[in-house]
C-alpha cells in the first residue's frame, strides 16, 4: 500500500492559466530531489487573448525545471538568451544554480485546433555542491529519450535511469521520471533502482491491492516495498523519485540548503 496519497490542490499560475499542484505537500515537502510538481490542462477551451496565460519573467535559484508536455506548445525565453519551442515529448531541463529569470509563453493562436494543452512541470533540488553552478538550459529531443513497449505497456525515460532504461539528460543527482502509459488490464511493477518513489495518475485509474487511484493523486511510497498497479482504465501517469539529498527550504521560486541563501534571493 502506499505511505501517503497527495490530492492536487489548484493554484493559479497567471491571469488564466491554473493548474494542479502536487508538490511540495505539507506531509510530503519531497520525492527525493523532487521538490515541486505542477500538472497543467488537459485544457481545449482557450481565453481569447491566449496570451493571458503566459508565466512572465521570474527567477530561479537552486534547482532544475523539467518542463513536459503531452500536448500543445510553449515558448521558452530566459536570461541566457534562450528561446526554444517546447513540444510534446521533449526534455526542457534548466539548470537555475546561482540564478536565472525565465517566461513560459503561450504564442501559438492554433493550440485549440491542435488538440489542446496539458504539460507537467517538476522541479528537483540541486545537490549542495551544485547549488551555485552557472545556469544552463538543455531541450532533449524525443529519439534521445529511450522508450519500452509491452503488450499494454509503453513507457519514455525523461531522465535518470529506471528499468535498466537510461539516457543522456544530464542529472545532478541519483533520480529517474518515466512517461508511462497503460492499456485496460495492463501491469507495471514500481521501479526498485531508487529508495525513494512515487507515482502521479495525470488520467484514468490503477487499481493497486484491491483499491483504486484516480487521476489528481500522487501514490508515495515507503523505501523498499515492492508494489504492482494495474489499469482499471485506460491510464497516463509519471513515476519519480530518487535518492534524498537531505532538507531544503523552499520560497516562491527559490530552493536552497540554506536559509540565509533564500532571504539573500529574497532580497536580490
Amino acid at each position: 500500500m502506499p505511505e501517503l496519497i497527495i490530492q492536487a490542490r489548484e493554484a493559479a499560475i497567471s491571469t488564466h492559466l491554473s493548474v494542479k499542484r502536487i508538490l511540495p505537500f505539507r506531509k510530503r515537502r519531497m520525492v527525493g530531489p523532487f521538490i515541486f510538481m505542477d500538472h497543467a490542462g488537459p485544457i481545449s477551451s482557450f481565453p481569447s487573448e491566449i496570451t493571458s496565460m503566459d508565466v512572465l519573467p521570474h527567477p530561479h535559484i537552486g534547482l532544475s525545471t523539467i518542463t513536459y508536455l503531452f500536448s500543445g506548445n510553449v515558448t521558452h525565453r530566459d536570461s541566457l538568451g534562450v528561446e526554444q519551442i517546447i513540444r510534446p515529448g521533449e526534455v526542457n531541463w534548466m539548470t537555475a544554480g546561482k540564478g536565472i529569470s525565465h517566461s513560459e509563453r503561450f504564442e501559438d493562436p492554433e493550440l485549440l485546433q491542435q488538440g489542446g494543452l496539458e504539460m507537467l512541470q517538476t522541479w528537483v533540488a540541486l545537490p549542495t555542491a551544485a547549488e551555485e553552478c552557472e545556469p544552463t538550459f538543455k531541450n532533449y529531443q524525443p529519439a534521445q529519450l529511450p522508450v519500452y513497449t509491452d503488450k499494454g505497456i509503453w513507457m519514455r525515460l525523461v531522465a535518470g535511469n529506471a528499468y535498466g532504461l537510461r539516457n543522456d539528460v544530464a542529472v545532478h543527482s541519483p533520480l529517474f521520471y518515466l512517461h508511462v502509459k497503460l492499456e485496460i488490464g495492463a501491469k507495471i511493477d514500481l521501479p526498485i533502482e531508487h529508495s525513494e518513489r512515487a507515482i502521479y495518475i495525470a488520467s484514468g485509474n490503477l487499481e493497486l491491492s484491491g483499491r483504486t487511484y484516480s487521476k489528481g493523486q500522487m501514490m508515495v511510497f515507503s523505501k523498499n516495498e515492492e508494489a504492482t498497479v494495474r489499469a482499471k482504465t485506460y491510464a497516463e501517469f509519471m513515476i519519480l523519485g530518487g535518492e534524498p539529498l537531505g532538507e531544503r527550504f523552499i520560497w516562491w521560486n527559490f530552493v536552497s540548503s540554506n536559509k540565509e541563501r533564500i532571504e539573500q534571493a529574497k532580497n536580490d
